[in-house]
């Protein structure tokens, strides 16, 4: 009995450590932290076709992963591959001065190891701005079984420009307070990613979102933080507000109603009557992604949402075009 119980004991001690070695490892970066913040302008050339109507985009494009996004499920790598070829047949049709994107890959096991952003960019986006919010060596999700977990994970936040891009900014937003810590250490961070845009020659603030989804209260802390900075940067440069809000105004206390009650501030393809959903992309059934402009120095002219994009995301994209006043 005495040898059943030291060798169950050190069984026990054996999986503890092994447990522990396996949570550093995978919850380890694999990128130095001054790598999650980059603002790069590539060798090809960008001609943009006009300079006094303007267009924007914002895509949570989900990692490619359709409509698997987050399910136990096989996603081969022929789903990535289809996603991608649809996606950059549409974006050249729509063909946007300015995309920013939402939970896109640069560098990760669940999308097969493909910077889904520099695929894009081959379009004719010369500059890009890139910021990196879920770095982890190796991510136990979805949990079962285990040949489905996310593995390694680089991915993050990106704005692909034909217009040159100036004074990029990775602005971490609060995390959720109550998770516990082995979930923290391996979840992603929430960011307002900030760049200037040079159209014409005024500098236009774009500022990406992708707030919380799970936790309500972290959501509504994380967007009181984003009204502030789109207001500071409204009272001096046409600004642009954008990305993926996870909030509907149908939803109970909504937190995007806060942005909406805003004063004299524009949304694009959106009226309180009636808006076009952006989630999911099968059976949209919510509005989740949004543009949001300061009115007194933006001319809105038109703007939609994107369905042609079909189920290469979870998400649909939003477009606006606009003038510059």
């Amino acid at each position: 009995m005495r040898k059943f119980i030291k060798f169950l004991v050190r069984f026990i001690l054996v999986l503890l450590v092994a447990a522990t070695v396996f949570f550093f490892w995978a919850s380890s970066s694999t990128l130095e932290e001054s790598e999650y913040e980059t603002l790069t302008t590539l060798e090809h050339k960008a001609t943009p076709e006009n300079d006094s109507i303007f267009s924007i985009v914002t895509y949570n494009i989900g990692y490619l992963s359709g409509m698997t996004n987050n399910l136990p499920v096989e996603k081969p790598k022929e789903l990535f591959d289809e996603n991608l070829e649809k996606v950059l047949v549409e974006t050249a049709k729509v063909n946007p001065d300015i995309i920013a994107f939402q939970e896109i890959d640069f560098n990760a096991s669940r999308s097969y190891h493909i910077n889904q952003q520099n695929k894009i960019a081959e379009l004719g986006y010369k500059y890009i701005a890139e910021t990196v919010n879920w770095d982890k060596t190796y991510v136990p999700f979805p949990y079962w079984p285990p040949s489905m977990h996310f593995g390694k994970v680089v991915s993050g936040q990106s704005i692909v420009s034909k217009y040159p891009l100036k004074n990029h900014e990775r602005i971490v937003l609060e995390r959720v307070a109550d998770n516990p810590f082995y979930t923290d250490a391996l979840y992603l961070d929430r960011l307002a990613q900030v760049v200037k845009v040079v159209l014409n020659g005024k500098e236009v603030v774009v500022i990406n979102i992708h707030l919380e989804a799970f936790d309500k209260k972290t959501r509504e802390k994380q967007l009181a933080a984003v009204i502030e900075l789109f207001q500071k940067y409204g009272a001096t440069n046409p600004t642009i507000l954008l990305g993926d809000f996870n909030s509907d105004p149908s939803y109970e206390n909504a937190a995007i109603e806060k942005v909406l009650a805003l004063p004299n501030v524009g949304n694009a393809a959106f009226s309180s009557e009636k808006y076009a959903f952006t989630f999911n992309s099968k059976n949209p059934l919510h509005r989740l992604d949004y543009i949001f402009y300061t009115r007194s120095s933006i001319e809105y002219v038109s703007g939609k949402v994107l369905t042609q994009f079909g189920e290469a995301s979870d998400h649909l994209p939003v477009e606006m075009k606009f003038k510059l006043k």
